[in-house]
């Protein structure tokens, strides 16, 4: 039952180190809702393919998600040495960032709260 002590355990766990190329965007101006819409879209999905789908996609998040994937395909190309053929979206997701609150005035001294949203995109690839 017993394996060590949780520090070990977690010392164990953080030994194994992902080799997989990936990119990442932190603070981004869009919600996680709205990134998400692309990312799914493009998740699972090869290089070019992914490439073809946020280029041609409406979204302001595409256009983000575009600059991410294309630097997560230089990073495989010049660090890892793998071919752009080869790659797909291993997996792509967005997590929460900090919140920025402003404040609208409103009718008779009333003050209503807008939530500037921000997200950390992480888009990770792999090999066939």
């Amino acid at each position: 039952m017993a394996r060590g002590h949780r520090s070990q355990i977690k010392r164990e766990r953080n030994a194994v180190k992902d080799t997989r190329p990936s990119a990442k965007l932190s603070f981004a101006r869009m919600s996680v809702q709205k990134a998400c819409f692309v990312l799914d879209a493009i998740r699972g999905k090869d290089v070019q393919t992914a490439l073809a789908i946020v280029t041609y996609n409406p979204r302001y998040a595409s256009s983000v998600i575009e600059k991410l994937l294309k630097s997560a395909i230089a990073n495989a190309e010049n660090n890892n040495g793998l071919k752009m053929e080869d790659l797909y979206v291993a997996e792509c997701f967005a997590n929460k960032g900090p919140t920025m609150k402003r404040i609208r005035p409103r009718a008779q001294g009333r003050a209503y709260r807008i939530e500037k949203r921000m997200s950390h995109i992480t888009i990770v690839l792999d090999e066939k």
